[in-house]
């Protein structure tokens, strides 16, 4: 089995400064690094991970090899892989499969040998390993205890896979998480997403029409930023209830057919398919920025995009334009892929911080508890969302007040 297949291994000190950094700004994963250097935790686990191969994710790799754990490690998108940080982890001996850049078969041959590992633990993010077990490889299976699943569109997988009852191991929901969706979804995502569009088309967000697809906690990041920094925000949605908190946090909501002529930027985020067809990209206005920040490419309808368009050309580096047949453009920025990582750099590193903290904590929760779990989607425990929040806010210097004996004999009883 090769140690890694990246592209360059001589670019390994740029990633090592870029996982230094964040080090640098990652507190809780530092503690846990610490602890797990004396511990030992992961001592002889095998653990495979496919999660956006950036800087932040790396150092999550080097905390859970100081625990011990013998790392396989690959991307979770064909343009996410950052080709320096793959180089830092394989010259710090842990096999790496990824490169920026790769082709549909060359990420499918990465995810087959990052599994080929035989691991007893998965750590995936948007269910490309798990669903790759279970389908291509199930004879890379038979190790496996259980895993942790870091995003939404993951987890909705999973829970589809646990409905038809086809799911082979237990998997932990990370992305519920309130420590994960609560600040990584909505304050990552809000900031990284408009750091990404902002950094690539080089043009203002105020006083232009920005609709946001969907309001779940990714989208009312989006929508939060757009509105701070002077846009008008128009949300369309299929959930009455999300429906009615946009519109009672100040947004305008309307179907996305009718959102479709206002609109100067677009950003999807649902986990969905097909949220921005052609049919509404023939409405929009000539130059109109489309834009996913969802797991996969398929929100906006790529796939009919490159076949109904009269013209393509690059109008900048990561913006593709397409010509309409009505002869306006459309742009799309990375592919139609995840725009704040495809893009840019992803999350910010003390968003990352509590994320991975979780996925850390909850890999140590499938290894100690695995034999007494059935094959579910199971969440993650009060008390680890309870120990990674005292921690984030110990790091800040924060205190906050706790109940006295009397106030918690109040709360606990029904007679007073």
């Amino acid at each position: 089995m090769k140690q890694y297949e990246i592209r360059d291994i001589s670019l390994a000190p740029s990633g090592h400064r870029k996982i230094q950094w964040v080090k640098d700004n990652m507190p809780l994963l530092r503690g846990l690094e610490e602890e797990f250097t004396k511990t030992k935790p992961f001592e002889g686990v095998k653990i495979s991970l496919s999660v956006h191969l950036e800087a932040k994710t790396a150092y999550l790799c080097l905390v859970l090899a100081a625990g011990g754990a013998k790392m396989s490690v690959t991307g979770s998108n064909v343009l996410s892989t950052q080709d320096d940080v793959a180089a830092a982890l394989a010259d710090a001996g842990l096999k790496v499969y990824a490169f920026h850049g790769a082709t549909q078969e060359e990420y499918d041959r990465h995810i087959e040998m990052c599994l080929e590992h035989k691991a007893n633990i998965i750590i995936d993010d948007g269910g490309d390993l798990v669903t790759c077990l279970h389908e291509r490889r199930p004879d890379l299976m038979e190790e496996v205890w259980g895993g942790c699943e870091e995003t939404t569109t993951g987890v909705i997988r999973l829970k589809a896979m646990e409905k038809a009852g086809v799911l082979k191991f237990p998997m932990v929901a990370v992305n519920d998480a309130d420590c994960k969706h609560l600040f990584d979804n909505r304050y990552g995502t809000g900031q990284s997403t408009w750091d990404s569009i902002m950094r690539n088309t080089n043009l203002i967000v105020a006083a232009k029409t920005v609709v946001v697809v969907g309001y779940g906690w990714c989208s009312r990041g989006i929508a939060m930023r757009a509105a701070a920094l002077g846009a008008k925000v128009i949300v369309t949605e299929i959930n009455p209830v999300k429906a009615i908190e946009a519109k009672m946090d100040g947004f305008e909501v309307m179907t996305m057919a009718k959102a479709a002529p206002y609109g100067d930027i677009f950003v999807s985020a649902t986990g969905c398919c097909k949220t921005i067809t052609t049919d509404h990209m023939m409405t929009m206005k000539d130059g109109a920025i489309l834009t996913n920040a969802g797991h996969f490419d398929c929100e906006i309808d790529m796939a009919a995009l490159e076949k109904f368009a009269v013209e393509k050309k690059e109008r900048r580096n990561n913006i593709m334009g397409y010509k309409l047949p009505n002869d306006k453009w459309v742009n799309v920025i990375g592919e139609g892929r995840l725009v704040n990582i495809a893009a840019a750099d992803g999350h910010p590193a003390e968003i990352m911080d509590m994320s991975f903290a979780v996925q850390a904590m909850s890999a140590s929760y499938i290894k100690d508890n695995y034999k007494n779990l059935e094959n579910k989607v199971i969440d993650v425990s009060r008390e680890i969302d309870d120990v990674i929040a005292r921690r984030k806010l110990a790091a800040w210097d924060i205190e906050i007040d706790k109940l006295t004996a009397e106030q918690e004999e109040y709360l606990n009883s029904w007679q007073f």
